[in-house]
């Protein structure tokens, strides 16, 4: 029996369904299929979860043109217009069967006209049915998240909005597990948070129903909505959000020029997330609410934080693109304004931070900034990023108080100097990216870690350098490390130490673009790691013995020079193995073990005659083995027409012979369609 369920909140009980029978359960809620509840069953349901993706665009395409137009595809003219439309709904069914029907028998012009009022706009319709998985969440805090999210946080690293969405009293992790469950949010690989574009309207929608005509008295604001809010100066206490990109404005062709009055925030008393990127700011920064939590200013003019800026409940500070020429709390907390702050409260306490509570400052690409320092006043700081940073040169020693630091970006930083001493400090760093920080040809080598520990507190691999300019420094690389990346730094081979064990952390290591020759020894005395990385390495030409605990390897190079790489006999299959098998396959790369490419013309007559095949058809073209199967890629339009049996779709499906003992090979092939 097949049952398909389409509302699950109703409940059907076991009435009438016999042992073995199978039940099609289709739902936005991902833990119910497995829990029982919805047929009053004690134990759990033996199931597969299967996720539906979005219909292709041919699909698509065809579900819009059925309601559009009463066929499979566009009328002549309306070409453009699909294909506007159907990027817009991305696959969804409900959507391209709502907005078909509305345009059925519409010309050319009001296509248009309604795709550019989607694109500001919200329909109804769509939202009335997708809303149905917001309203049906239980919990009032996994509604505030959700639209929290969909109106500022879409595309952002995941553990920062957690971070900052937590200082704001919601239970954002669970919270985040509860929308995801409701498949209302996804996770990207890279961790960032993701939510189809129709989701997200749909909630900036039910912000928006919050007050239909007057956007200030809603709790978010977004776009031209918030230009016009802070044009006016018409904030109320009831805003609790609020984003402002100039740059994105005039992409929309809504120009103005905003130099924003500080005193447009003063009646926003409850503003926690504010951004405000390319504004130009005039007044008193004390206008800014000490409620805030999350400040982003990319292209902030001026050269310094103000030293009014209320900051003490700031969780995350993001002043990227800037031209702040120095950051350190003594440019924002001088002696005369603390001798102020004493005359006001009579006392002030020496534990008092100004940036107490700050966990994420982010300058990338600040390429004025020459100095950093001041890091006694955040001692909860967990994420500093200075990516791009190109002018910086000095970073004050202090960063070694940060006690809570796990995350450091020093990419592109290629001018601060004693880097090294700098690593050496932070105590609890789990990821380091140094990529192209013009660490140079460097002659590395280990000193006795018992020594240094003996001698130290910091728990550290230390690693002597002399790079070609040939001043000598010492690197600290801490044993905490989780992700390390050396990415373009003119690393040779002989740079690295003969052994990295005291890293028993790493898990990933980026190596990529240097001009290593063979996989240095240190890489293999890893004990824990899954990823390494040594793309377009284009001196390397073998990489013998990688760690066993690898689940990726990625050796892909546009010049390729490789020839070999050999697994030991306990190497687990790779989830994934990168390298650029057309171009090395002409000097025969051999992955030993594992995979084997070599010209089919010095393949064996006997195993082409096994697979059926002929060696004058093939001997322009490759032999591909991996773990026992033969394969290759050619060149053409259609299945060669000695194979039978076929079949359309992404799957197939066949019968073992009943002995399969006499199975020789099996003799498969598809064709790839975009």
């Amino acid at each position: 029996m097949i049952l398909v369920v389409s509302t699950s909140w109703m409940c059907f009980g076991n009435k009438g369904l016999h042992p073995g029978s199978k039940v099609i359960i289709t739902t936005t809620d991902v833990w119910l299929p497995g829990s029982g509840e919805l047929f009053k069953l004690n134990g759990k349901l033996m199931h597969t979860k299967y996720f539906l993706n979005g219909l292709l665009e041919t699909e698509s395409k065809k579900l819009l043109c059925f309601h559009a137009f009463m066929g499979n595809d566009p009328k002549e003219g309306y070409e453009e217009v699909s294909k506007k439309l159907v990027k817009y709904c991305e696959g969804h069914p409900m959507a391209l069967k709502v907005l078909g029907g509305s345009l059925h028998n519409r010309d050319v012009t009001y296509w248009e006209g309604y795709i550019d009022m989607l694109n500001k706009e919200n329909n109804p319709p769509i939202n009335n049915v997708l809303k149905m998985s917001f309203d049906s969440l239980p919990l009032e805090n996994d509604k505030e998240l959700f639209k929290h999210i969909s109106c500022f946080f879409v595309g952002m690293d995941m553990d920062v909005t957690v971070a900052i969405l937590e200082a704001c009293s919601l239970e954002t992790r669970s919270g985040i597990t509860n929308l995801i469950d409701k498949c209302l949010l996804s996770i990207t690989w890279n961790k960032e948070l993701a939510m189809p574009q129709l989701v997200q309207e749909m909630g900036r929608f039910v912000v928006r129903e919050e007050s239909h005509y007057n956007p200030w008295e809603r709790s978010r604001l977004w776009g031209h909505e918030s230009f016009n809010v802070l044009k006016h100066k018409k904030g109320t206490e009831n805003v609790l959000g609020l984003t402002l990109d100039m740059g994105m404005l005039e992409k929309e062709k809504l120009h103005g020029s905003l130099k924003l009055k500080t005193d447009a925030l003063s009646k926003m008393d409850r503003l926690m997330l504010l951004q405000l990127n390319y504004v130009q700011i005039t007044g008193s920064c004390n206008k800014f609410t000490e409620e805030l939590r999350w400040l982003c200013m990319h292209g902030f003019p001026l050269k310094s934080i103000p030293s009014n800026l209320p900051m003490e409940n700031l969780v995350g500070l993001d002043t990227s693109y800037s031209n702040i020429e120095s950051f350190g709390i003594y440019y924002w907390y001088p002696q005369q304004l603390l001798k102020r702050v004493k005359q006001w409260i009579g006392s002030f306490s020496k534990d008092k931070r100004l940036l107490g509570s700050l966990k994420i400052l982010n300058l990338s690409l600040c390429e004025q900034l020459r100095s950093l320092g001041g890091f006694n006043q955040i001692p909860k700081i967990e994420r500093l990023i200075l990516k791009g940073c190109i002018g910086l040169h000095n970073v004050c020693q202090s960063i070694k108080q940060c006690l809570e630091l796990f995350f450091v970006d020093l990419s592109y930083c290629s001018k601060l100097q004693k880097i090294p001493r700098i690593i050496g400090m932070l105590k609890k760093v789990e990821t380091l990216l140094l990529v192209v920080c013009n660490l140079g040809e460097s002659q590395i080598g280990i000193i006795d870690i018992d020594t240094i520990t003996c001698s130290s507190s910091i728990p550290s691999t230390v690693l002597e350098a002399i790079p070609s300019y040939s001043k000598f420094f010492t690197i600290y690389l801490l044993t905490s490390l989780v992700s390390l990346s050396l990415v373009n730094n003119n690393l040779s081979t002989e740079s690295f130490p003969m052994n990295f064990s005291c890293l028993s952390m790493l898990e990933e290591l980026y190596l990529d673009k240097n001009p290593i020759v063979s996989m240095s020894r240190c890489v293999r005395s890893l004990p824990r790691l899954e990823k390494l990385s040594m793309a377009n390495c284009n001196m390397l030409t073998s990489g013998e013995h990688p760690p066993h605990t690898l689940t990726y390897l990625d050796l892909f190079s546009c010049k390729p020079m490789l020839q070999k790489v050999v697994f030991d006999p306990e190497m687990s299959p790779l989830q994934l193995l990168s390298i650029d098998c057309h171009i090395i396959a002409l000097s025969s790369c051999e992955v030993e073990g594992v995979v084997k490419i070599q010209p089919m013309a010095g393949v064996e007559e006997k195993v082409l005659r096994s697979l059926g095949w002929n060696r004058s058809d093939f001997l322009r073209h490759v032999m591909y083995y991996e773990f026992g199967i033969f394969s290759t890629i050619y060149e053409g339009i259609e299945m060669p027409s000695w194979i039978k049996d076929r079949s359309m779709g992404p799957s197939i499906s066949f019968t073992i012979p009943s002995s399969p003992t006499n199975l020789t090979g099996l003799n498969f092939c598809c064709v790839l369609t975009s």
